[in-house]
């Protein structure tokens, strides 16, 4: 893992810490997870386990921080490593298809399901939850899904085309592909 790489990482996680602490909360002190955005991006632009590893335990710490969640720091922390490593496992599975906004976009939907029952699910578990699980799920989980996934939608395109121009990745470029 090189320095640039780290740099690239750490601003993606630093915009999603921003993004996920100017998101309001809503639905029994929970909010959206935009960290999570950020960390999916993280994964797809810079693929390798060291790098996805790292994501993982910087973007938990800091959403597990930053949480409206009464006792959500631990629920985070566990949330946040596991569902990188299934969105990594899934990512890989789809090499055919890397370089597409809408494995990017189905791949987002996944993570975020996931990731909302890896977090509720830890969250019972250690603290409890303030409303019951399925009134959580529906009322936090999903519209962060939408949320996610339209930030996804928006934002790949043109982290693809800044990683290209900086030549941060080996991405092949649309011309190579032809």
């Amino acid at each position: 893992m090189n320095t640039k790489n780290l740099v690239a990482l750490s601003l993606l996680v630093g915009m999603g810490a921003v993004l996920h602490a100017v998101m309001p909360g809503f639905g029994a002190g929970m909010k959206p997870d935009m960290m999570l955005t950020m960390m999916f991006l993280g994964i797809i632009l810079f693929p390798d386990r060291k790098s996805v590893l790292l994501l993982s335990l910087a973007t938990g710490l800091i959403s597990g921080l930053t949480t409206t969640f009464p006792g959500g720091l631990f629920p985070n922390i566990i949330d946040k490593p596991i569902t990188a490593a299934i969105f990594f496992g899934l990512f890989l599975l789809l090499k055919k298809f890397h370089h597409s906004i809408i494995s990017a976009s189905v791949l987002t939907v996944i993570g975020t399901l996931i990731s909302g029952i890896v977090f509720l699910t830890s969250a019972y578990f250690i603290v409890g939850l303030p409303g019951p699980f399925a009134a959580l799920f529906g009322a936090v989980v999903l519209p962060a899904t939408i949320v996610n996934t339209v930030t996804m939608v928006i934002l790949y395109p043109i982290a693809q085309s800044i990683m290209k121009r900086t030549k941060l990745t080996n991405q092949p470029t649309v011309a190579a592909k032809q």
